[in-house]
Order: structure tokens, then sequence, then C-alpha cells
């Protein structure tokens, strides 16, 4: 029994789980994802796995901005290859990253399979919390999804770059709900206790030069405490 997973890298693509469902239905595959989303990839595996499985292929799918490294896939499918128990299936990981549903057929045609020596989950570099002096959660709740909070999570990284802030200045952190969802899309900003609501792409930008550089919150958008 062989099996075939499009594994969705970012949250983004949890939030267009439908169209990777439509797209493994055509191709008699499944899906599983990196981060925030169910089934995880390393749940899937054991999935496929108890069933019987000789080989699983995996295909990284990326449909928005925003993905960690396609090697990124194999590290975590290599961690589940050494920790499994019992029986476990060849894996085997393609080598492209898809960034359209119709490049899956395509990105089979070059394979690289895991062999257990990968990098593992850990590294020097993430042993302590970063000196950041802000973090941003950005809720990625239903509410917040449907109202546009992918847009708004772009929004704030492609303005950090601009400004030259990174991950040690400010740390962008996607959340599940906040509440007030009413207020949908909602950011807030740690430790100033600062909460946004209604927040688009263009008040993100400003969230960014106004708040997180000039150190003023932007009370336009500003929720009440």
């Amino acid at each position: 029994m062989s099996a075939l997973v499009l594994v969705g890298m970012s949250v983004s693509d949890v939030d267009r789980r439908a169209e990777l469902l439509a797209a493994a239905d055509r191709l008699d595959a499944t899906v599983a994802f990196l981060q925030m989303g169910d089934p995880s990839l390393s749940r899937e595996l054991t999935r496929l796995a108890d069933l019987g499985a000789e080989e699983v292929t995996l295909v990284a799918v990326s449909l928005g901005l925003l993905a960690p490294g396609h090697s990124w896939l194999r590290r975590i499918a290599a961690h589940w290859w050494r920790e499994r128990a019992g029986q476990r299936p060849s894996v085997v990981v393609a080598t492209r990253l898809v960034t359209s549903l119709d490049q899956v057929e395509a990105a089979l045609v070059d394979v690289r399979p895991v062999r257990g020596d990968e990098p593992g989950l850990t590294s020097d570099a993430w042993e302590h919390v970063d000196g950041h002096r802000h973090q941003v959660l950005v809720c990625r709740g239903p509410r917040c999804t449907a109202r546009g909070s992918d847009d708004v999570v772009r929004a704030l990284v492609l303005g950090l770059v601009e400004a030259g802030l990174g991950d040690h200045d400010v740390l962008v952190t996607h959340t599940g709900c906040q509440l007030p969802c009413n207020q949908a899309p909602v950011v807030t900003v740690q430790p100033d206790d600062v909460w946004y609501g209604g927040v688009d792409a263009s008040s993100a930008r400003l969230i960014v030069t106004d708040h997180l550089v000039d150190g003023r919150p932007v009370e336009g958008r500003r929720l009440p405490r």
C-alpha cells in the first residue's frame, strides 16, 4: 500500500483546507498540516502507518505567503520516522514546493527519501526566549480569518521588514480566537496591552509605523479596555 499526502505548510493553507481536500480527492491523496491544522503531519503519518502503508509520499503545498522553509517538511517527517515504534513505512518527500495545486503531479517526478539522519527539532539558536520588545498577536480564528486576517499578517510582516525590524525586535504570533469576535480582525500588542479591532492591511501598516516604531498606539482602531 502506498499513500500520497498533501502537506499544507502555512496557516494560510489551513484557511484554504477546502481547496486542499478537493485536490487530494482528485489525486486519491490525503491532507495534513505542518502547523495549526488538524490532522498534523505526525498524526497523519501515524494513521497511515497503522493502516499498513509501505510508502508515503509527501508534497509540500504553500498557497499563500509566510510559509516556513521547505526543509521543515523533511525535518518533521524525519523526527516522526525516528520516533515511530513498530512498523514504519518508507517516507519520500517531493523536492519542489508546490505553490499551485495544478503543480502537484509535476512535483512527484523528483522525490528524496527520508533517511532519519536529517536535523532534529532542537538547536542552540532556539534555546532562549528572544529579546523582542513587542509581541504582536494576530487572531486567526474563524471570524478574523473570514474578515481578512491573512492580509493583516502579510501587511504586518512586510511593514516590519521595511522598517528593518526582525523577530528580535517584534515577534508576530498567530493565535486562535482572542475575543471580541465582533471586532474582527483582532490584533493585540504586548506587553503594552493594546487591543485593535477591525484591522485591515492599511491599518496594520499604521500599527507598524506609529505604534511599533514610534511608540504611539493607533487610536482609530484601538479597542477600550
